[in-house]
């Protein structure tokens, strides 16, 4: 399975199929400028969870634990993003400053349980 992890702010130079993964739209960017083939914004961590998370009122284990929760639910939604990762590379964009505590490591490691 072929997943890289990209921060919407770094430049890009990947030929690959780019998916945001953020619930809200990143903020200074627009819709033009950001290279990406889709926007799964339903498959996000949930407003409640996300907000918890970023006033520190949940550490990372809990986040990691409630958010591969969530994700459950949207197994349907995201079996064809692990079926396309296993046939071509495919970039997880997300907003986050931290890149090892994020929705996007853990979405990454959901997918690969997928396959």
């Amino acid at each position: 399975m072929a997943i890289r992890l990209e921060r919407v702010y770094d430049e890009s130079g990947s030929g690959d199929y780019r998916v945001l993964v953020d619930r809200i739209w990143p903020r200074g960017i627009s819709k033009e400028s950001l290279a990406a083939d889709e926007w799964l914004r339903e498959i996000a961590p949930s407003s409640k969870l996300r907000k918890a998370f970023h006033s520190g009122d949940v550490s990372w284990d809990e986040f990691r634990r409630s958010y591969l929760t969530e994700l459950k639910d949207h197994r349907d939604t995201l079996r064809p993003l692990a079926e396309r990762a296993s046939r071509e590379s495919v970039t997880l964009l997300y907003s986050a400053k931290d890149d090892e505590h994020n929705n996007a490591v853990v979405l990454k490691q959901y997918l690969s349980m997928l396959e």
